[in-house]
């Protein structure tokens, strides 16, 4: 008798959708649709120079630009099962990343199971009785404009959350003349020669993008409300000041009281989940930057037959997918079982409260930080997986502190893991 298989939908053929189709296909139950708008493996790994919209009118994806380099060691980014090839450098092009990623495909043969061009315009769910939903998605070909709707027994959202950008509301900002941009289309430094530039946000891309355009800029004006200033030594032409509060013809007003001339504005303001394909039978919404209802950052509450890969940031992020993708494949095929949704709302709830009660803002909810080791230790244990080496947790720690204190240089580090709980600084 042939054995009739499950299907699960996969969106993005990204980092977190290639680990959700891994291990979909591990199971031996189960085969993976991944449906990917670009045409390779990726997500936002895939640089492109252009900006705005591709030849179909749809938003560029990534926010990758021209130089970057990861912020985190190759040692502590990988998949837990599949390590980054030997080398002598820690913190990598973001090309070396996209060529892991596409080893990572092709070793698990994901290849025949991904449709490249292939855009997600709608998911809704099918009742079937008792139980959770199927899902009817609707995908657009490209290339064809050929439009065909599949049915898939379970969904997994990997659509990233580094390409819709947010941005500040500013007083006045109509008023002035000067260049505004998002860092989601920041490429390379050039057309920022000789030019005061405001960078408004303090967070990784703030910090890379003000030192790459001291090297080019008059003047770089970091402007930020983090609770102290940044510790480390910066270029001599960048200063800080406190976060912009208002827009004049030809530049700001600070929150410090200051002012300053200037020629453009960069908003490294972040970014904004966004889900246009779920239909509104799904029962999603983001409020607040929050998107709901999700248990442990994961799962539908609603329709357990959806879960979202990545939510989670501020974190160390391939491991953490194959962490969630492994304990939802549990839970999917029954072998965890869930609390009743009721029951998982008031846990959403009281976490919440509790993030609240901290004095963290409300829009930081999925912003896990220091927290990541407790949730992907929470997952591993109910999934019966091995935990993260010791060794792993520590070398992050380590980087984070380092960077900190010496932004221009911790890049030039490098380090080796060489025991499940010891590393050493290589060079």
């Amino acid at each position: 008798m042939t054995k009739i298989m499950k299907v699960v939908g996969v969106i993005g053929g990204g980092a977190a959708g290639l680990c959700a189709a891994r291990h979909i296909l591990a199971t031996g139950d189960m085969l993976p649709v991944v449906w990917e708008k670009a045409t390779k493996v990726g997500g936002t790994w895939v640089y492109s120079p252009q900006s705005g919209t591709d030849e179909h009118g749809l938003p560029i994806h990534s926010s990758m630009y021209k130089n970057l380099k990861t912020n985190l060691p190759k040692e502590v980014m990988a998949f837990p099962d599949y390590p980054f090839q030997s080398s002598d450098t820690s913190f990598i092009h973001h090309t070396e990343v996209l060529k892991y990623l596409e080893s990572y495909a092709e070793h698990h043969k994901l290849y025949p199971y991904i449709k490249f061009g292939h855009y997600v315009e709608e998911v809704k769910p099918v009742m079937k009785g008792e139980g959770p939903p199927a899902w009817d998605v609707r995908v657009r070909c490209l290339e064809s404009e050929e439009i065909t709707t599949t049915t898939v027994d379970a969904i997994f959202v990997c659509n990233g959350h580094y390409s819709v950008p947010r941005l500040p509301q500013i007083e006045d900002i109509e008023k002035f003349k000067g260049r505004q941009s998002h860092s989601h289309d920041y490429r390379e430094p050039s057309s920022y020669k000789g030019a005061t530039v405001v960078i408004l946000g303090a967070a990784a891309s703030g910090l890379d993008i003000a030192i790459e355009l001291s090297t080019v800029a008059k003047e770089v004006i970091l402007s930020h409300n983090l609770p102290t200033p940044v510790p480390s030594e910066l270029p001599p032409n960048v200063r800080q000041v406190r976060g912009v509060v208002s827009a004049l013809e030809n530049g700001f007003v600070f929150g410090d009281g200051s002012s300053a001339e200037a020629d453009v504005i960069v908003y490294c303001t972040g970014y904004t989940f966004s889900f246009p394909f779920l239909s509104k039978e799904c029962g999603i919404t983001v409020e607040d930057n929050i998107v709901k209802p999700l248990y442990k950052h994961l799962i539908n509450t609603k329709y357990t037959s959806m879960a979202f890969i990545g939510i989670p940031f501020l974190v160390c992020p391939f491991p953490l997918f194959d962490f969630q993708v492994q304990y939802y494949l549990k839970v999917y095929t029954g072998a965890i079982s869930l609390p009743c949704e009721k029951e998982m709302n008031e846990s959403i709830i009281r976490e919440l409260e509790e993030h609240i009660s901290k004095g963290l803002n409300i829009k930081h909810f999925h912003k896990i930080g220091k927290m990541q080791w407790q949730y992907t230790q929470n997952l591993a244990e109910l999934a019966d997986l091995p935990v993260l080496p010791q060794a792993v947790r520590e070398l992050y720690d380590a980087v984070h502190a380092s960077r900190i204190l010496s932004l221009m240089t911790y890049k030039r580090t490098s380090y080796k893991i060489t025991g499940e709980d010891t590393w050493v600084q290589v060079m």
